[in-house]
């Protein structure tokens, strides 16, 4: 398999790394529209090739995976998925465009290709799932970061925002991908709640998940390390992306 990496910061060297290791994945391409990152990665890689655009990219690529922002979602989505590539997307706080999720959808089921949405930093996204099914009532997550993780100074523990998941994830795009995968997995972007805290004396990155339906109860927590190289991402984030493409070159499939 051939993969190509959009965005080659804390995420996109994280998986392509481990791609490098993957008997799977014979060639991996990277695009970044900072060359100095594009230069230090490929360094680091038996594998890699370094393209000149994106749409390079998704002609020589298998399976693109997205580790840049949502602007790069909205400007790359709709070019794989008409090649009929697969898409890896991890900033997917773009989705919280209706109109825009309903064509990345459709254009994966005309040209039968998938798309794929890694958990993140969070668990239970496959309970919210199975739940969904059944009868979800409520949904709320609570996300608990220190001051610069959120990109602030603070010496105080705060509530910054509470509302709903599309609200939440358009006034913190880099801070909050968590909450569109738990809205796509559950309820929706309107339904799903969000709280957002900052937190002076916490060390690590807290995401709390509570749902309740017609299954019965669901809590769901995590504290995450801080990706070492991007403070505002959590490293269970990385994770989730290899999981994820371990999953899509593997012939077994769990959960």
């Amino acid at each position: 398999m051939k993969l190509g990496i959009i965005g080659c910061g804390a995420i996109g060297t994280d998986v392509a790394l481990a791609a490098d290791d993957m008997e799977e994945i014979e060639k991996i391409y990277l695009y970044d529209k900072l060359k100095e990152a594009e230069e230090k990665l490929i360094k680091r890689l038996k594998k890699g090739e370094l393209v000149k655009n994106g749409e390079e990219l998704i002609e020589k690529s298998d399976v693109v995976f997205e580790a840049a922002s949502q602007e790069a979602v909205f400007e790359y989505g709709e070019k794989v998925l008409e090649k009929g590539k697969d898409l890896v997307i991890m900033s997917m706080g773009a989705l919280f465009d209706d109109g825009f999720r309903e064509k990345l959808v459709s254009l994966a089921r005309k040209n039968k290709c998938k798309i794929y949405l890694p958990s993140g930093a969070v668990c239970g996204i496959d309970g919210i799932a199975a739940a969904s099914i059944g009868g979800l009532h409520q949904v709320t997550l609570v996300t608990t970061k220190p001051p610069e993780s959120l990109g602030i100074e603070s010496e105080k523990r705060e509530v910054l925002f509470e509302g709903n998941a599309r609200e939440a994830v358009k006034k913190y795009p880099q801070n909050i991908n968590v909450a569109a995968c738990v809205s796509l997995a559950g309820l929706g972007f309107d339904e799903t709640r969000v709280k957002i805290v900052s937190d002076p004396v916490a060390a690590r990155i807290h995401h709390k998940i509570l749902a309740h339906g017609k299954f019965g109860r669901l809590r769901a927590e995590v504290e995450n390390m801080p990706n070492p190289n991007n403070p505002k991402s959590s490293y269970l984030a990385s994770l989730s992306a290899i999981a994820v493409l371990k999953r899509i070159v593997s012939p077994v499939q769990i959960g």
